[in-house]
């Protein structure tokens, strides 16, 4: 069925969905039609929903191991597609919109088999939501912080060190110079599945079209509450992101002119993949409220309210795919080219012991064709001063004879994304504390009109532009913050590059959007507390 005829009978003339929204995802249909591929998955035993309500390793696939030239590489990939449907409150809810709630996440369970094949739909809350409820009631239920009890795990996001802001008055981008907005929603829908047509049918009959996976089904009567914001899509595949330039590449070389410089192995638009075993928690429990042995950084226990609840962050970033993939003398504000040796210091690290000069890998012969290296490299963990001693460079060049931190590739200051991101994400045993969700989005949302290189051609506003959507699991939003504080490592680049832009991705990324959700445990995934009121 073509995608326009779907939608056309998905969504009924009376429907709550706004044209608008109807429109985006069918636009998001018909970028991605014929791009994806049906994952074969392993036949999975049968298992019942954590209460942790992204928990869902025993339905998916197991961890694999990769190598396309970098070593052994274990990476783990979840569903295809993820939707993310935010939505504002027009009204304060009652225990009858919790009811309806609960019945419409049931009947989507029925509806949908619980597996990458069929949905996973998530809940998460912001403060928006909170606000509507007794003060007195979310203050004994929402977890404090461990290290202060004056402050809860839930705090709105701010914008970060290198986000467009008038916080910022220092930062601008090169394209994409957009302010963060902080945003404001109540509750965010997060869907999960191999196929973005079963989400967009899901998505589509929580807004009235009243057609579940094919069939009548009355949608939730929820009575004017819900006021559906803009979704997005976000898609993880190996190979996906250069499909799909390659694919409006076709239809506009201009605007995609680096798409032939993409790697062609890769889940992420940026070539390299964030997918890795080695940078996510090692269980969704270590990135709850109550914690592990390993640490618990609030004051949950076991058997309270949000007891296997976490935190959420959700950002939506705009990839300058044109800066990242620069060529020599392509732009006359940054003649150099950006070459596979340039990105994977920018993304990794230059200072990376047991390599002959500090890389992980130092790519192909042509550093430029379909990537110029291998999109599968290993995320090692050298401790919370590897970026401080990379940074600072005082062992000189890194080469045999000389291999410490202290010393880099070509004996450069440098700032790598991930090992900035490891000053303080992880326990003390080296453990990360988070669960990453992130992966492309291509799409208009939020994109300025824009030159590609100075001289060069002028592009309109809403155009498709890659996008990073950025969702990660956390035990605190405080932890979040201090984490984007030290991944855009402003304080290095001050005191050791004196200016240099060799930091990390900061540069070719710019966050339009973020905001912080309590991600409650399944059994009060429908309006928590609501219940209490």
């Amino acid at each position: 069925m073509h995608v326009e005829d779907y939608l056309r009978r998905s969504i009924s003339r009376r429907t709550a969905m706004k044209a608008s929204a109807a429109g985006f995802l069918a636009s998001q249909l018909a970028l991605f039609e014929g791009l994806a591929w049906a994952p074969q998955r392993l036949a999975m035993a049968a298992a019942t929903p954590s209460d942790i309500q992204f928990d869902i390793g025993a339905f998916i696939a197991p961890a694999q191991t990769f190598n396309d030239g970098a070593g052994n590489v274990v990476a783990q990939f979840g569903p295809t597609f993820s939707l993310f449907l935010p939505v504002r409150f027009r009204r304060t809810p009652n225990k009858i919109d919790q009811a309806i709630l609960a019945g419409a996440l049931n009947r989507i369970e029925d509806a949908f088999a619980f597996s990458p094949s069929g949905a996973f739909v998530f809940t998460h809350y912001g403060i928006p939501y909170f606000n509507r409820l007794p003060g007195a009631l979310v203050a004994a239920a929402v977890p404090r912080l461990a290290a202060n009890h004056n402050r809860f795990v839930l705090e709105e996001a701010v914008p970060a060190p290198t986000d467009v802001s008038s916080q910022n008055p220092g930062i601008t981008k090169d394209r994409f110079n957009v302010p963060v907005a902080i945003e404001r929603n109540d509750l965010l829908f997060q869907m999960r599945s191999d196929s973005l047509n079963n989400l967009v049918n899901i998505a589509a009959w929580l807004q009235g079209s009243n057609n579940l996976n094919g069939s009548f089904v009355f949608s939730p009567a929820f009575d004017g509450l819900y006021d559906f914001q803009t979704a997005r899509v976000q898609f993880v595949q190996p190979g996906m992101p250069r499909r799909v330039a390659d694919a409006n590449a076709a239809n506009n070389a201009r605007l995609y002119e680096y798409h032939v410089r993409m790697n062609p192995r890769s889940s992420m638009a940026m070539g390299f993949v964030d997918q890795q075993v080695d940078s996510s928690a090692p269980n969704a429990k270590v990135v709850t409220f109550q914690g592990t042995s390993i640490q618990q950084l609030t004051t949950a226990d076991p058997g309270d309210y949000f007891d296997n609840g976490s935190i959420a962050h959700l950002s939506h970033d705009i990839d300058d795919m044109f800066q990242f993939f620069n060529l020599e003398d392509q732009d006359s504000r940054r003649p150099e080219a950006e070459t596979f040796l340039e990105r994977v210091q920018y993304m990794f690290r230059s200072n990376q012991l047991g390599t002959t000069h500090g890389l992980p890998s130092e790519g192909n012969t042509d550093q430029f064709t379909d990537g110029g290296g291998p999109a599968f490299v290993n995320n090692v963990f050298q401790g919370t001063d590897a970026a401080l001693r990379g940074a600072r460079a005082s062992g000189g060049v890194f080469q045999p004879g000389n291999q410490t931190l202290d010393a880099t590739f070509a004996g450069a200051n440098r700032i790598g994304h991930e090992v900035a991101l490891q000053r303080s994400s992880r326990a003390a045993d080296g453990t990360p504390l988070h669960v990453r969700n992130d992966g492309p989005g291509f799409d208009s949302m939020d994109v300025p009109a824009f030159q590609d290189f100075p001289g060069g051609v002028n592009f309109p506003a809403g155009t498709n532009q890659f996008k990073l959507q950025f969702l990660m699991f956390v035990p605190t939003a405080e932890f979040f913050r201090q984490l984007r504080v030290n991944v855009a490592a402003q304080d290095l680049q001050a005191q050791f590059l004196d200016g240099d832009a060799d930091n990390g991705l900061e540069r070719f990324i710019t966050a339009t959007r973020r905001q912080n959700f309590l991600t409650p445990p399944r059994r009060h995934r429908s309006m928590p507390l609501v219940e209490l009121t």
